[in-house]
């Protein structure tokens, strides 16, 4: 446990879900693609061993006291398992090389075996991470996976402009494959469910930044329900993330049947909080590049501030984080900014006059 706090994220989480007193808001960096800063290693050595993803999670949470260590299980990795490829950068997170599928009339032809732990190299390896993490410091802090979302996980298989346009003129071959990813990420869902960790569900290309609301509620929000109630089914906990702009769809992100909500930065979190914060708790949304990697200790507290001044009284609570996953160039010491803010202004019982 971290020495400036008197509990430790589990009872800090536990509390927070059945209503009772902590000893300071939840605050969660989402570190997990720049993790490898905290040991000195840079992605292709943090993601190279299940041990190197493992002690990156397990020296951030020395170090800062976050609420939650994250595993990467990562966006692409659907279409890898089934044939695709990725490239291999040295201090970026890897991008889709080639895909599985040259043609959606080929989606008989992808084998979901190909995704099963014993078949999958990737998988065990991040299942691996997170038992080590869970054995290291689970005792203390909740443990969870980063992984894509259905629609994220179609576009793994075949080009996202590709895809987009079979949703004008071949609406039910994406259909198909959409609900195909959804099966395949159900298996893998439990897998992590198993080994006791939670689902941080990312499903990036479903923002409303590229899809509009009609096309979010046809081919993304039917299967966010079916493998969110697959998770809950398998007992498992869930949070929904998508990135961009999801203001005209943060009501239909709420009937998901998720857990909780995350929303990036350029959402505003009031009007999170007067949609989706009617139903559940809600997680937002410090911008990485403008505070983690471009502010100052200062800015970083003030941007804290203004999150805490939107959404401190959601009805069902509100939960500090960054807008997204940590990447790029981003200061250790605006991390600590994060959580020292955390610690000042959210002191329980909040107090709305510590953030004035």
């Amino acid at each position: 446990m971290h020495e400036l706090d008197q509990m430790t994220p589990n009872q800090r989480l536990n509390a927070f879900m059945t209503g009772q007193s902590m000893d300071r808001m939840l605050a969660m960096p989402v570190i997990v693609s720049m993790s490898g800063d905290v040991c000195g290693m840079t992605h292709r050595e943090k993601r190279s061993s299940p041990e190197n993803e493992a002690k990156c999670q397990i020296e951030a949470y020395k170090r800062f006291g976050n609420d939650l260590a994250v595993i990467e299980y990562g966006l692409h990795m659907v279409g890898v398992g089934l044939g695709g490829t990725t490239n291999d950068p040295e201090i970026q997170t890897p991008a889709i090389a080639t895909y599985p599928l040259e043609s959606l009339d080929d989606i008989d032809k992808l084998d979901p075996e190909r995704l099963k732990k014993e078949n999958d190299p990737h998988l065990r390896h991040c299942l691996e991470a997170c038992h080590i993490v869970k054995e290291e410091i689970g005792d203390e802090v909740p443990v969870g996976v980063l992984i894509t979302g259905p629609y994220t996980a179609a576009t793994s298989c075949y080009p996202a402009e590709k895809l987009f346009r079979a949703m004008r003129k071949s609406p039910e071959k994406v259909h198909r494959l959409v609900q195909f990813t959804t099966d395949c990420l159900i298996d893998i869902y439990k897998e992590f469910i198993q080994e006791g960790v939670l689902i941080l569900q990312c499903d990036p290309l479903a923002s409303g930044t590229i899809l509009r609301k009609s096309q979010y509620q046809e081919f993304v929000l039917p299967y966010a329900k079916k493998v969110n109630q697959a998770i809950h089914n398998a007992g498992g906990m869930v949070c929904y993330h998508i990135c961009g702009d999801t203001t005209k769809t943060i009501d239909d992100m709420a009937d998901a049947g998720s857990d909780m909500i995350s929303v990036d930065n350029v959402v505003d979190l009031e009007h999170v909080k007067n949609t989706a914060g009617q139903k559940m708790p809600i997680l937002g949304n410090v911008a990485p590049v403008d505070y983690f990697i471009q502010g100052t200790k200062e800015e970083m507290d003030a941007a804290v501030k203004r999150c805490l001044q939107k959404a401190w009284d959601s009805p069902n609570g509100y939960i500090l984080a960054s807008g997204c996953d940590l990447s790029g160039q981003v200061k250790l010491e605006n991390i600590e900014a994060f959580m020292n803010a955390a610690r000042k202004y959210g002191k329980w019982p909040l107090d709305p006059k510590n953030f004035e």
